[in-house]
């Protein structure tokens, strides 16, 4: 259902792919930014990108229960940073990596950025996910 592409002309990606294909027919989901807010819609890990990622990673298991997929069905991301230095970057992709999101490899943009929505927000990912056959079904039931 997704083949995952890594070209061996080009630099070799660290624990994600260059590309991703999925078979006409198949059900995508694509994600609204997912943000680093509780249920109750309060920050979590005010100054703190790692623990703002891990929220991030958790609310976007959630998005992607919604509608019938997870995280190892995620074809492709872009993950925002509010930080200009690389080690800030490289943290956040620390936690993008362990959540099982480099699974595949899914392709992935990181990008350092000056501001986000919300007030105190260092991290956002968006996401594009296959929605297996007959899971988006039961995610409404």
């Amino acid at each position: 259902m997704i083949r995952r592409v890594t070209n061996p002309a080009l630099f070799p990606p660290p624990t994600y792919s260059h590309a991703s294909v999925v078979e006409a027919g198949t059900k995508l989901a694509f994600l609204a930014g997912s943000v680093p807010l509780d249920a109750e819609g309060k920050l979590v890990g005010e100054g703190d990108p790692v623990r703002q990622a891990e929220q991030v990673i958790a609310n976007l298991g959630e998005q992607l229960r919604a509608v019938g997929s997870d995280l190892a069905h995620v074809v492709s991301t872009e993950v925002y940073v509010v930080s200009s230095d690389t080690a800030v970057l490289s943290a956040v992709w620390d936690v993008v990596e362990a959540s099982g999101l480099s699974i595949g490899p899914h392709s992935s943009t990181l990008l350092g950025v000056s501001c986000l929505g919300y007030t105190g927000q260092l991290v956002e990912i968006t996401a594009t996910a296959v929605v297996p056959e007959g899971h988006d079904e039961e995610a409404r039931s």
